[in-house]
């Protein structure tokens, strides 16, 4: 087996429980893929995705009791590209997310960011996020 890279994030990794266990592995299955994202893990009740590392857990919430959306938490995925903010845009409503900001810059959040949010079949809030690391590099020259 190849080594790993080292992991670059900050972030070890984060878990989400779920009503629909197959349900929302087929979700995320679609929608991550559409960003290079795969399982890198997979359990009889609990699947890491992930690009190298296990960073984003779905599972039945190991307590047995329902899963719960937290209110003002949400989890953002790194794209490397608009086109693949848009690719889990589409992906997302496609596999019966609702929307909740659609792609595009958000000039609030910096110049640089572009990004989608979308509530997944559970209804955590997901965001695609891509940061234009020229234009951060030309903005940070500027001051």
């Amino acid at each position: 087996m190849a080594e790993l890279p080292e992991n670059p994030s900050i972030i070890s990794h984060v878990s989400i429980g779920v009503a629909d266990y197959d349900k929302a592995i087929a979700f995320y299955d679609a929608v991550l893929g559409a960003m290079g994202v795969r399982k890198v893990m997979d359990f009889e009740s609990a699947v890491a995705y992930g690009r190298e590392y296990p960073e984003f857990w779905v599972h039945l919430p190991e307590n047995g009791a329902p899963a719960a959306v937290g209110n003002g938490t949400h989890f953002a995925f790194g794209a490397r590209s608009k086109d693949e903010v848009h690719a889990f845009w589409d992906a997302a409503i496609a596999n019966g997310a609702k929307p909740d900001g659609d792609p595009g810059p958000r000039p609030h959040y910096g110049e640089p960011y572009y990004g989608c949010f979308v509530r997944d079949l559970d209804g955590h809030k997901i965001e695609a996020t891509y940061w234009d690391v020229e234009l951060m590099q030309k903005l940070a020259e500027q001051a």
